[in-house]
């Protein structure tokens, strides 16, 4: 009898939290998309950052809007690495060529880098590389809203540690923080980049970052 008690107990308690999650289901969903995203910082800046990975046109374009506002002078844009002219992928570089040309990016240029799992820290040490070489103190990262949090996390992780500023400048596009459960899309989106924001913060942050400090 005392373990049908517990039983009955526990299935009470776990209809309780089914109902409380569904009831405040608008609210937790909300805080946990918005949790995604990072602050919108843009400032003035040496260079622009289109991250690339997916590439996606609404993210040159908004590249465009803040160099039409003089917000910085050149957009870098990460391609893939490969065997091509200079060092870039042909297809990769065309894709970017096409979106540049599109959204009327006025002056840009890629950055070729290989895509190696971390894919994001080992794009960013990469890319600190380049704007290292070229002298760029300050750069604004323009990525997709919802791994934008984690994007800006890396990005000052490795670019931080040689006196490079980072800001963001989160794009989102279809899908809202208020409303990504409506579609399978969205419910995709949001949970695959929240675990991928754990997996960064508690593992590739503390432990492999100090490892590609020496990159």
């Amino acid at each position: 009898m005392t373990a049908l008690k517990r039983m009955g107990k526990a299935a009470v308690v776990a209809v309780i939290v089914i109902v409380a999650l569904m009831t405040t289901s608008g609210w937790w969903t909300a805080v946990m998309a918005r949790s995604l995203v990072c602050v919108e910082d843009v400032a003035r800046s040496d260079a622009l950052l289109v991250e690339n990975f997916d590439p996606t046109y609404v993210l040159f374009e908004h590249a465009e809007a803040l160099e039409r506002a003089g917000v910085a002078p050149i957009t870098l844009v990460p391609v893939e690495a490969a065997g091509g002219p200079d060092g870039v992928n042909p297809v990769s570089r065309g894709i970017a060529e096409v979106m540049a040309r599109q959204a009327r990016l006025r002056v840009w240029r890629v950055i070729p880098i290989g895509y190696t799992e971390p894919i994001s820290l080992n794009a960013a040490t990469q890319v600190r590389r380049h704007l290292i070489a070229d002298g760029i103190r300050s750069i604004i990262v323009i990525t997709s809203g919802f791994r934008s949090r984690r994007s800006v996390l890396v990005y000052r992780a490795t670019l931080g540690v040689m006196g490079i500023e980072v800001h963001c400048a989160p794009v989102l596009n279809r899908v809202s923080a208020e409303r990504w459960t409506e579609s399978w899309h969205g419910i995709q989106e949001v949970l695959e980049e929240f675990l991928k924001l754990q997996y960064y913060r508690f593992y590739v942050l503390p432990f492999l970052v100090p490892r590609s400090s020496k990159g």
